[in-house]
């Protein structure tokens, strides 16, 4: 089950953001994981990010894993602060935030070592791939 909440006035694709988690999912053959997807602006997702990783700072996601389910906050202004930044489109770099997220959801850790942050960016093209985008 896949349970999106957008929290902000943008419009956003919900099919789109349950058909990137969902190809995610069955890629990593998860079968019974319930996914809840908040997308919120930058004010929330920085209290967040202060209160559970210590980092005063807005950011583009984060991820909170429970027994068979989780959650993943997206900070849409910064989805699209970082589109701009990387030359990219919005719902491409917004589908490899939420690609991100689900990753680190099942145990894919960049921050552990580099042999694990280029396993997780291999994943995330991967995965990326399998979708249609505009470029």
């Amino acid at each position: 089950m896949i349970e999106i909440n957008n929290l902000t006035t943008a419009v956003v694709d919900e099919d789109f953001l349950k058909k990137t988690a969902k190809i995610v999912i069955d890629g990593e053959k998860k079968k019974a994981i319930e996914l809840s997807i908040a997308l919120v602006g930058q004010e929330r997702i920085k209290k967040l990010n202060k209160k559970y990783r210590g980092k005063n700072r807005a950011t583009d996601v984060l991820s909170f894993s429970y027994d068979g389910s989780g959650d993943i906050v997206i900070c849409l202004g910064e989805v699209k602060k970082n589109a701009k930044r990387f030359g990219t489109t919005f719902e491409k770099e917004l589908a490899r935030v939420l690609i991100h997220g689900i990753l680190h959801l099942l145990d894919y850790d960049h921050e552990k070592n580099e042999k694990e942050a280029e396993k997780m960016r291999k994943k995330e093209e991967y995965y990326l791939s399998q979708l249609e985008i505009s470029h």
